[in-house]
């Protein structure tokens, strides 16, 4: 196993049963947590190589920006403003970028306090159980390797725009359809694929300082709209701000449909956790990395959000190229390269991005006995895990040459709101019942031993714990008060204590059961009244006397020396990790009922002056232009035949057409 500890169990009963209990308690054994003391005399004399200590904050700080500003947000201003926010777009950024803020709370306390690599899979190992860090671990591994050969293939239609169009690209780099098998081959993501690989390979260090040259560049291309696009804002006096319908056009439900749709737009900070083992002071650093990542971004966001929403009225905003298109109209069409620059610039961070976890949780895996050892070996030149870079390297290009992955990127986002879930859930767990199992140095042993056997002769209810799990000590071997005087010097400790643990750990389960009740059922629209009103009431319930009763008892002492000390802390526990529990569980339950009623009611018609005029299909012939019904086939998984075909016509003179969407 490795530098892997367990809590030790109780011997087995004999019967038939035995192998069965030891089955399931295997699947629920948590990892020990590595402190301070253990972490360091491990890696003394464990034979492996070890992670170099390399990153700073500037360095977290980059990995965290490049991961998350991808290409989308040049296309996803327009598709947003359009359907749910319209000039109100810069405050769903807001609110998508303070829901984001709770999972990034979780991830700053758990990454400072377990600085190793893994991420979510290494904290639900500690926290909850080798079952559920199993499928953790996978779901990750399925999101970073689905989400790399998607943002792969998206690479190269954006670099034959730079060239001159869709067919100017050479042609060992242009996609190629294989004949008889209908197959799009795209030799330039693999290449690209390959290319980011080898980088990762010859150092973190290395790789990050070109991911933040190539993250410097998306920056400027942003800088250049922020700047150029409020140039022309004040002196065209702000078109788009100067409308008949207000500033929230689609009313506060659409304002926050919009920002479960951008929430999507701040997934990448998560990066920053997987590279803990790397970092030089993990416990101020990762905090910092975090939270300045996630600044940035959102300030990113909601700059380029206020110009372009006020630079072109929101139902005249290109849906597919919002920002080139907004540039256009105001006679600057050159600036289309730019921001066809920072798209690719953009695509090739997040592929770095997307390729960087993806080993260390091999090799996390692998350390903990769930995979074969080849994926934990480190290379001695360059301290990576070079075996696990170079596999899911190859198996990303091949994914990126072969198929267009783009059904399954879904997945994405499945993988990632499972994870930032029980990250949450495992901040709950760590204040309210932490894992008690903690290396105990053989000096100390003998002494805890001892007092154990003096102590039992006259405290009939003190159990022996000799190879038992112990209560998380503090580094060193220093120990003011035993834990064993402490329970015999407070007589009802033990009990109260037990007490307090069984309440909270049933009060954080119900509490999740509540949360999954009532986004579940307040998701399915078309269950009658009869049966959801009530449902939702149970769910509420739970989730609310969860948290009052969570807010009342007290947390676990352990807590202030459980793993490394001296981190970053949660604030507003138990109120903020259950919010983030609810938010991701929601946005995890809504991700396929999405496409099933959304566009379905109508659409809008606005004149010149702005005004709305609802035109039902059925009755007038009113058809969206074939841009709207490209972006609507990959929106909203309509067929690209059928929606291409329709055209674009005009009523009454010129007319402006949008979707009518149900929040």
């Amino acid at each position: 196993m490795g530098e892997m500890g367990f809590a030790a169990t109780k011997p087995e009963t004999s019967g038939g049963g035995g192998l069965v209990g030891k089955g399931l308690r295997s699947m629920v054994r948590r990892r020990q947590v590595d402190s301070e003391n253990s972490s360091s005399s491990s890696s003394s004399s464990s034979g492996h190589h070890q992670l170099a200590k390399a990153l700073s904050v500037t360095h977290l700080i980059s990995i965290g920006v490049g991961s998350t500003i991808g290409a989308g947000v040049y296309i996803l201003v327009g598709t947003v403003a359009r359907e749910h926010s319209g000039p109100a777009l810069a405050i769903s950024f807001l609110i998508a970028g303070i829901a984001a803020a709770l999972s990034a709370f979780c991830y700053a306390e758990l990454a400072s306090r377990c600085p190793s690599a893994g991420s979510a899979y290494h904290y639900s190992y500690i926290c909850v159980g080798e079952s559920v860090a199993w499928l953790i671990g996978w779901a990750l591994i399925l999101e970073y390797t689905i989400g790399g050969s998607t943002v792969a293939r998206g690479i190269s239609p954006n670099l034959a725009l730079l060239f001159g169009g869709e067919n100017s690209l050479p042609i060992f780099l242009a996609r190629q359809t294989i004949p008889g098998l209908d197959i799009v081959v795209d030799p330039c993501a693999a290449i690209l694929v390959l290319v980011v690989s080898g980088l990762l390979c010859i150092g973190i260090k290395e790789s990050t300082f070109a991911q933040g040259i190539i993250t410097s560049a998306n920056v400027c291309a942003m800088f250049f709209v922020i700047i150029f696009g409020g140039y022309l804002g004040f002196t065209s006096g702000w078109p788009g701000y100067k409308l008949s319908d207000g500033y929230i056009p689609f009313g506060v439900n659409g304002m926050l449909a919009g920002s479960a749709t951008v929430f999507f737009a701040y997934i990448g900070f998560d990066s920053v956790a997987s590279t803990a083992e790397e970092v030089k002071n993990p416990q101020r650093d990762l905090p910092l990395g975090i939270a300045s990542a996630l600044s940035i971004c959102c300030t990113l966001y909601m700059l380029v959000s206020i110009v372009i929403a006020g630079l072109v009225p929101y139902f005249a905003m290109d849906p597919d190229t919002p920002i080139s298109s907004a540039f256009a109209s105001h006679g600057m069409q050159w600036a289309a390269y730019i921001i066809t620059v920072g798209a690719v610039t953009a695509l090739c961070s997040t592929l770095m991005g997307s390729l960087l976890p993806q080993p260390r949780i091999l090799m996390a895996m692998a350390r903990d006995g769930l995979l074969p050892s080849f994926f934990s070996d480190i290379s001695k030149k360059s301290q990576v895990p070079v075996k696990s870079t170079l596999t899911t390297g190859v198996a990303s290009a091949i994914l990126a040459f072969f198929m267009d992955v783009s059904q399954l990127a879904g997945m994405v986002s499945v993988g990632t709101l499972l994870a930032f879930t029980m990250v949450a859930i495992c901040v709950l767990i760590l204040r309210y019942v932490p894992p008690d199992e903690a290396p105990v140095p053989s000096s100390l042993q003998e002494f805890v031993d001892a007092v154990s056997v003096q102590y039992a002769s006259f405290h009939p209810k003190l159990e022996i714990l000799k190879d038992e799990t112990l209560p998380l000590l503090d580094k060193g071997v220093t120990v003011q008060l035993p834990l064993i005087l402490k329970q015999v010097a407070e007589g009802s400790y033990t009990l109260s204590e037990e007490k307090r643990r069984k309440i909270a750990g049933w009060t954080i389960m119900l509490t999740c059961v509540g949360v999954l009740i009532l986004t579940s059922i307040a998701s399915s629209v078309q269950l009658s009244g009869i049966i959801r009103f009530p449902l939702c009431g149970v769910g509420g319930a739970l989730l609310f006397s969860g948290l009052i009763v969570l807010t009342c008892i007290d947390q676990d002492e352990a807590r202030h020396t459980f793993g490394h000390v001296g981190g970053f802390n949660c604030p507003f526990v138990p109120l903020l990790p259950i919010g983030c529990i609810f938010i991701n569980v929601y946005l995890l339950i809504n991700l396929g009922l999405i496409t099933k009623r959304s566009v379905s009611l109508g659409v809008i018609i606005r004149d010149d002056r702005g005004e709305v005029k609802l035109a039902a299909c059925r009755k007038q012939e009113v058809y969206i232009e074939p841009i709207v019904g490209k972006a609507l086939a990959v929106r909203f998984g309509l067929e690209l035949a059928k929606a291409s075909s329709m055209e674009r016509v005009c009523l009454n003179g010129k007319v402006q057409i949008g979707l009518y969407m149900e929040a």
